[in-house]
């Protein structure tokens, strides 16, 4: 981690009060469904947000959900903290994505298909991982955020560009101009907010996860998977999707219902 962006991190604002009691609730074991739909709906404009993103064509549900309720009940508590989080989040953050060639709609297009694909390949036989992944999914790449800033302050943004032409990897190319990638950036931030350590390593290994202690180690393969399934411009190609099925392939992931996520989306 390089000291601009360490700075950076270290600078950002404490989460409001109503994440802090989103996580205490969904980490208590004895908290239940209703716990989290009155914490949810004591915030409206929060509310409103997680209602717009289930209500997304993206999850291809045919009625439209009207209340915390029903997002709970369909999506489960684990995506939607993650829906939760995601808006919470975001405007923690002033978004320039310029470096990357994205704008601020194409960032949250991207990050949004992400989720949906995770929640969709998840949802039936991996659901306890969605805890850890629907945030995870959403989140992954809001470390982006900073690299942008550091390197419009660094004035690096046609070095960046042409290393993104040259490396033909988004990761690499951030090394390379940043001394940083996403993924160390992403889960230094929530380590920082103190999010549970689950969610801050499955982050931190994404691009490796092999390195992911045991209890972990599926849930970064997915993310991985997904990251890759998913390019920056949210644009999802033969050439991505052959590279994520190598990856399926490679951990023994569930290919069938990867295959139907993906029709899904």
């Amino acid at each position: 981690m390089t000291e601009d962006i360490l700075k950076k991190i270290k600078q950002l604002p404490p989460l409001p009060e109503s994440a802090m009691q989103i996580e205490a609730v969904y980490q208590d074991p004895d908290s239940t469904f209703n716990d989290m739909v009155k914490i949810l709906e004591k915030d409206p404009l929060l509310t409103a947000d997680i209602l717009k993103a289930a209500n997304s064509p993206l999850y291809g549900f045919s009625r439209e959900i009207n209340t915390i309720n029903q997002a709970v009940g369909l999506f489960g508590m684990g995506t939607v903290r993650g829906f939760a989080l995601a808006s919470i989040v975001k405007k923690s953050f002033t978004l320039d994505l310029s470096p990357y060639g994205i704008d601020n709609d194409m960032f949250s297009n991207f990050t949004k298909k992400q989720h949906a694909l995770t929640t969709a390949w998840c949802i039936k036989n991996e659901n306890k991982l969605l805890g850890i992944l629907s945030p995870a999914a959403f989140l992954v790449e809001i470390g982006k955020v900073l690299i942008a800033q550091q390197i419009l302050t660094d004035k690096t943004q046609e070095k960046f560009k042409e290393a993104l032409i040259n490396l033909q990897n988004v990761e690499a190319a951030e090394r390379e101009v940043a001394g940083v990638d996403t993924p160390e950036v992403s889960a230094t931030i929530f380590e920082h907010w103190r999010f549970e350590s689950g969610l801050v390593e499955t982050i931190r290994n994404c691009q490796n996860p092999e390195g992911a202690k045991e209890g972990i180690k599926k849930a970064a393969q997915i993310l991985q998977v997904v990251r890759t399934a998913v390019p920056i411009n949210g644009v999802i190609t033969e050439q991505s999707t052959a590279a994520a099925k190598e990856l399926i392939t490679k951990y023994n992931l569930d290919m069938e219902s990867f295959d139907k996520a993906l029709q899904n989306i």
